[in-house]
């Protein structure tokens, strides 16, 4: 039966007859399958595509519907050996690109399943899937979100980042709500695109909701982020979360995203973007589902002291109750939730020193000391840190045991202060002396109480 038909396949084929030819190719590697020889299922597909002069589109049809035999497939040994053979049929060829990643995320899936997680990350991100024109864009988009998946499995964090930056966040981006209207002339539109693209363009993009795409993405994005202690960064990552409907319309969620926003710009390390960020989140009206936990963000909001014993007794077993802070090592499965603490702890410090810097030019290093709570040796160090990271301006004296906060200024700065001074002084005195020059005008126009009264009389 297969040779009768491998002869019409030729003539067919010759003739440039694309529907006779699927149809008879199809036909051939039906009959391989109906009859469970699934070797020569694997030759004749390798033979068909290999044809001279063999049609794209004939090529293509026989690829989706081998695809379609892989769940009979009576085991996993011969589903691997077609699987292998459609991944050499469909190589370094653009029209069948489409069923080449979807037959390498099933053997991906495969090795995964095997617990082979390294030749799993291997086969999939081979895949340069941004470029295939003829893929959906979530189809995309869930391709490499699997590869960083695996990557972040396997412990590749570096190859992670660099395979997330390919999906563009603005694909993520929250639409206005459409009206029905709206929606339907949408559809019609999509309608009529689809009926008038040829073969080779991708099909339109329905209007898709990408909420659990988003989801995921930046799920990867927050693990990636903690991996390299990227406070900040994990911290604008809970606020796009918290910018998506579910989220908002999910009380619980919505609790926890907003817990994890505070923890995260409170640990993250003195800038003025982390600044900014900070009273932009003291600022969200929603904290108050959080009030404890905006009290917190509230002491780093003043200029006022904020001792570390108070704050750990105060706040610490509320905060230890999460999944992002451990007060002892290895209280939770999160490694790094330790270290988060003990972050926290300097964060408190350093706002302390801060708030120092700004009242005080010249302090006792023993009264400084009492203010934070701290030994000298550790006093010295966090002055050291912030002077470097230009925080704030410090110089220690130590025979004298005095801390200098007065940053010295040169006759340059002195004179520009004296000139500016000036300025202000003088414009002061020229608003004084038009608001006086206005009142003697008014005086003069408004007749007096006395006259008023004669002239009343008179008439």
């Amino acid at each position: 039966a297969i040779e009768k038909l491998l002869a019409l396949e030729k003539q067919t084929r010759q003739a440039s007859d694309l529907a006779s030819t699927s149809r008879i190719i199809v036909e051939i590697i039906t009959i391989c399958k109906e009859s469970g020889d699934w070797s020569l299922l694997n030759e004749q597909v390798l033979l068909l595509s290999k044809k001279h002069g063999q049609l794209k589109q004939a090529t293509t049809k026989m690829v989706q519907v081998v695809m379609g035999f892989l769940d009979d497939v009576p085991n996993l040994e011969t589903k691997l050996s077609v699987i292998e053979t459609l991944r050499t049929v469909t190589e370094g060829k653009i029209f069948v690109e489409v069923e080449r990643a979807r037959v390498t995320r099933i053997l991906s899936d495969i090795k995964k399943e095997q617990g082979d997680i390294k030749a799993a990350t291997d086969i999939l991100c081979e895949l340069q899937v941004e470029t295939f024109g003829s893929m959906s864009r979530r189809e995309k988009t869930e391709f490499i979100l699997e590869q960083v998946a695996l990557c972040i499995e396997s412990g590749e964090w570096t190859q992670a980042g660099i395979l997330s930056r390919k999906i563009s966040t603005r694909y993520f981006a929250r639409k206005p709500k459409k009206t029905p209207e709206q929606l339907e002339k949408d559809e019609k539109e999509r309608k009529e695109k689809e009926k008038k693209r040829s073969a080779d363009e991708p099909p339109p993009e329905p209007e898709d909701n990408v909420t659990d795409l988003k989801l995921r993405y930046y799920e990867q994005q927050i693990a990636i982020a903690k991996h390299e202690d990227k406070y900040l960064d994990v911290c604008k990552h809970y606020r796009q979360v918290l910018d998506t409907e579910a989220v908002e319309e999910n009380p619980d969620q919505l609790r926890a995203v907003l817990q994890r926003i505070i923890y995260f710009v409170i640990l993250a390390p003195y800038d003025n973007e982390q600044s900014d960020l900070l009273h932009r989140v003291h600022k969200d009206t929603r904290n108050t589902q959080v009030e404890h936990d905006a009290s917190l963000l509230k002491l780093f909001t003043i200029p006022e002291l904020m001792r570390w014993p108070m704050v750990s007794q105060q706040f610490g077993p509320h905060l230890c109750s999460t999944d992002v802070f451990d007060a002892e090592k290895g209280q939770s499965n999160d490694p790094k939730a330790y270290q988060r603490w003990g972050d926290l702890r300097k964060r408190v410090i350093e706002h302390n020193v801060r708030v120092v810097a700004k009242y005080y030019t010249r302090i006792q290093v023993p009264r400084l000391t009492q203010l934070l709570d701290l030994g000298e040796e550790e006093t010295e160090k966090y002055i050291s840190e912030l002077v470097t990271a230009k925080t704030i301006y410090a110089k220690i004296d130590r025979p004298a045991r005095i801390v200098n906060f007065a940053k010295p200024r040169d006759a340059d700065d002195v004179l520009n202060e004296w000139s500016g001074d000036m300025k202000s002084l003088l414009g002061l005195l020229e608003r004084i002396d038009h608001l006086i020059t206005k009142e003697e005008m008014m005086a003069r126009i408004q007749p007096v109480r006395g006259e008023k009264g004669k002239t009343a009389k008179a008439h």
